[in-house]
């Protein structure tokens, strides 16, 4: 397949339930719970755990390449970037439900507007994990917690796959297009609406 080849563009397939997230799950809170546990000393830096969907959820182990993949990733969206946004990795943003911590962000502004909070759905033009044991869960409740929150773009790199799944258009429940793009092809890089890069998918996998 060369560059000049279509994407693999779908609607997104339904939404189906999250086993894993009945098996992880420790309890359920608000986001001001979970910021008040962390406020009290509870909860540290050092539990492995992110608010999903109201859950307190384990986080998955990083296997080598996903690492790698994250390394490799960073850069290449960095580079195009508007001086008006930055890069974040493995931090939280905070939705109405939930405080992941995707493997990457981009945030408008500056990392010194967040010293008082984290970033939020309308600070942010896109969201990449990056999926190898965790891509059922990127896939069905991280799709979720990003399309209610309205965040407009959202890849998840599968390295499974060896592809990039584009979410777009979100609705307020799950986004509507999903568009896969092979390793023999590039991707938009689609900030606040314009399209400032294509970014060769080859170059974001390990």
């Amino acid at each position: 397949m060369s560059d000049m080849t279509p994407a693999l563009e779908t609607p997104a397939p339904p939404d189906t339930q999250d086993d894993e997230i009945t098996a992880s799950s420790i309890y359920r809170l608000t986001v001001e719970q979970y910021h008040q546990m962390i406020a009290a000393g509870i909860l540290t830096d050092d539990d492995p755990i992110e608010l999903l969907g109201g859950w307190l959820v384990e986080k998955m182990g990083k296997k080598p390449p996903h690492s790698v993949a994250t390394r490799l990733t960073v850069p290449q969206i960095k580079k195009y970037l508007p001086d008006t946004w930055f890069v974040d990795t493995q931090e939280p943003i905070t939705t109405a439900d939930s405080e992941p911590e995707p493997d990457i962000a981009v945030i408008r502004g500056d990392p010194r507007d967040y010293l008082e909070h984290h970033p939020t759905p309308a600070d942010i033009a896109m969201i990449v994990e990056v999926s190898d044991t965790t891509l059922q869960r990127d896939r069905v409740l991280k799709q979720q917690i990003y399309a209610r929150a309205g965040i407009p773009v959202y890849w998840i790199l599968n390295l499974v796959e060896r592809t990039l799944e584009v979410h777009t258009q979100p609705d307020g429940t799950r986004y509507a297009l999903r568009t896969v793009y092979s390793d023999q092809q590039r991707v938009p890089l689609v900030i606040a609406g314009e399209t400032v890069a294509e970014i060769a998918v080859a170059a974001l996998l390990p």
